[in-house]
């Protein structure tokens, strides 16, 4: 009886730790089959280019992301979406890798060494049209894009900003990102019919895509104000920025041959103007060059934005690059009686 007792006994025990392990693999399988579809590896994707030099990108799900680079980094979350064919006669190489929509997950890496397809040296990087995400989550770039296309194609403006942040936050629809010259903006431009094509974070390269792919192509400009280049400031020479803002303006001409541009000189910026000011003043000087071609009206607005002991006041730029609401105001009172001549010469 005894032996039967403590059998008894063992056996219950080990039917219930059983029990509580088949329990566990039964609830473990069930999470494991809820987990399994979003622990889906994602795409490595596909890159081929054409006889046109054109590269396309393959190979995303529904709910992944092509990313991309050109400049030999390796695409993270705040690389360039791919959205269209890249333009890549010349050569060069392209990384690219599948992001979830989230950003979260990121598939393996695909990179191609492209050679060139004809003679001549690759162009500088300021000149190879590409997208960018940098500013991600202030802003989405894709869905800015895409907004102020359709808006361009809904209001058909005739006075178009184009450049980066300091453009993009001067505003002006859409509203995706704080704007501290909104009112000065709604002051001089609410009752023009104009459109605000900066976007934040944008390099040159990055403004040649987006004109490239159909932002101005609805318009009915008279005017451009072009301001862009300080971000290139950072990585690249003066004659690279130069010429790659040139390629803008020609680009303006293509897409809108009746506009004029109102070329802004590349505003001052950092807290050591004895050093910071060098590289932006090589810049406009090399682009004042411009004025008088092709519709170009050159105008250097940065004295303004500068005090008598050479320094940037911080009531004007809070982080000596982006202006403040005064600073705005500075901008658009400096830039109105050019721009009101360009628009009262334009034809109707």
């Amino acid at each position: 009886m005894r032996v039967y007792a403590y059998s008894g006994h063992h056996s219950m025990k080990a039917w219930k730790q059983a029990c509580f392990v088949v329990a566990v693999g039964v609830i473990g399988a069930a999470i494991v089959a809820r987990i399994q579809p979003l622990a889906t590896p994602l795409p490595k994707p596909e890159l081929r280019r054409n006889a046109r030099g054109e590269v396309t990108l393959s190979g995303a799900m529904p709910d992944g992301v092509i990313r991309y680079t050109l400049d030999g980094s390796d695409p993270d979350a705040k690389s360039g979406p791919y959205l269209a064919p890249i333009a890549l006669p010349h050569g060069g190489v392209v990384k690219a890798r599948v992001f979830g929509r989230n950003r979260k997950r990121q598939g393996e890496p695909a990179a191609v060494q492209f050679p060139p397809l004809r003679g001549g040296s690759r162009p500088a990087q300021s000149l190879v049209a590409v997208t960018q995400d940098r500013d991600w989550p202030i802003y989405d770039w894709t869905q800015r894009h895409e907004a102020v296309t359709a808006l361009v194609r809904k209001r058909r403006p005739s006075l178009v900003f184009i450049g980066d942040s300091i453009v993009h936050a001067f505003g002006g629809e859409p509203h995706d990102r704080p704007q501290p010259g909104r009112a000065v903006w709604k002051k001089y431009y609410g009752r023009r019919n104009t459109a605000n094509l900066g976007f934040g974070y944008d390099y040159t390269e990055n403004v040649l895509w987006r004109l490239t792919h159909g932002q101005l192509d609805a318009a009915a400009v008279k005017v451009v104000v072009l301001l862009i280049g300080t971000n290139n400031a950072d990585r690249d020479p003066a004659p690279e920025i130069a010429k790659a803002i040139g390629a803008i303006c020609e680009l303006i001409r293509n897409k809108q041959p009746q506009a004029r541009i109102l070329l802004l000189g590349i505003l001052p910026r950092s807290d050591r103007p004895e050093t910071g000011l060098a590289q932006i003043t090589e810049v406009n000087q090399l682009i004042a060059k411009y004025h008088g071609q092709h519709g170009v009206t050159y105008l250097d607005i940065g004295a303004n934005f500068i005090s008598a002991d050479g320094s940037i006041p911080k009531d004007l730029m809070r982080d000596h690059l982006h202006p403040t609401a005064k600073g705005y105001e500075v901008l658009a009172a400096a830039i109105e009686p050019t721009l009101a001549r360009l628009l009262s010469e334009a034809a109707p």
